[in-house]
């Protein structure tokens, strides 16, 4: 009977945390977005503060390796202290 309850339980939570509403982010009625930056004219709006810079989120520039290489040796590669 518990483990019944406890699976029921965690089947609602599924259900009601999968339900959220997805629409255009907006301030509250009374609140207002945060100043502009400094430096900056205009206030960027809501989806423009949501979007990570390119410094946060870098494309990647390498190639993968196509096949396994030896591994160079590193000198700060320690055993723990004892």
């Amino acid at each position: 009977m518990r483990l019944r309850s406890l699976f029921m339980l965690g089947l609602v939570g599924v259900a009601l945390s999968s339900c959220g509403n997805r629409r255009e982010l907006s301030p509250a009625a009374d609140a207002s977005l945060p100043p502009a930056p400094y430096g900056r004219e205009n206030k960027p709006s809501a989806d423009e503060l949501l979007r990570p810079p390119v410094q946060a989120k870098p494309q990647r520039s390498v190639e993968l390796r196509s096949r396994s290489q030896p591994r160079e040796d590193d000198p700060f590669d320690l055993p723990p202290e004892q």
